[in-house]
């Protein structure tokens, strides 16, 4: 469907998957919502666009991956990409942010800017939808469970936490509240996860996340642990 107003996405990514393959394209436009409309009526179908081979129905874009032995977009069930994407492009920071300011590349240093990056963006991600991410975060920490506010409190520690550890700002006030929090973090995905056996979401991407509650979750809250520790020690 392409009109003044809107341009399918579906329909350019089912264009260039073609193309990329191979194909030669007869581009069909629906320039109104009433011939959309009329479209899947007079078809029997229920979205578009629809996709014609050879003159065989294949389908939607949906279908049409399916077609050509593609995974589906989005990508369905759990994934760790989301936090792979964080702790790559924050330790690329760290890296640079190292080089930059100290002329080497000195590990303590791109190891507490690394998690104080994180802290910060993961933050970041909880702050962008603080509702969908409380109703993640109150399903296993312990402490939200008991007080629904602290979850809201969580992101905002975080955060702040991981920008005053960026320049080694009151720490002596902030490590100790990141400890009791990450500490209490750390505990309650052990008793949801490896205690309980339960299936279910991290909130630490933020809401409405596709990252398995586990591992990855419990490394967060032993970073954030190490870094208050290795804060208050300095």
């Amino acid at each position: 469907m392409v009109t003044p107003d809107h341009l399918c996405p579906w329909g350019i990514k089912a264009l260039d998957l073609l193309k990329r393959n191979g194909y030669q394209v007869e581009d069909h436009h629906l320039a109104t919502l009433e011939a959309n409309q009329q479209y899947k009526e007079s078809h029997g179908v229920d979205e578009t666009p629809q996709i014609f081979i050879d003159d065989d129905l294949v389908g939607s874009y949906d279908a049409l991956r399916d077609y050509l032995g593609l995974a589906a977009d989005p990508r369905e069930g759990v994934s760790y990409q989301p936090i792979i994407a964080i702790f790559i492009v924050t330790f690329s920071m760290a890296l640079t942010v190292t080089w930059a300011s100290l002329g080497t590349l000195e590990l303590i240093r791109v190891l507490e800017l690394f998690i104080a990056f994180s802290m910060c963006v993961l933050g970041i991600q909880k702050l962008r939808d603080l509702k969908a991410y409380a109703t993640g975060f109150v399903q296993y920490d312990l402490l939200a469970q008991r007080y629904v506010p602290y979850a809201y409190v969580y992101a905002a520690i975080e955060t702040l936490a991981g920008a005053l550890m960026v320049a080694g700002l009151i720490l002596w006030i902030i490590s100790p509240i990141v400890l009791i929090a990450s500490g209490i973090g750390a505990i309650s995905i052990v008793k949801a996860v490896y205690i309980e056996k339960r299936d279910l979401k991290c909130a630490c991407v933020g809401g409405n996340s596709t990252v398995p509650l586990g591992f990855i979750s419990l490394t967060e809250n032993i970073m954030m642990m190490v870094m208050a520790i290795w804060m208050l020690l300095r």
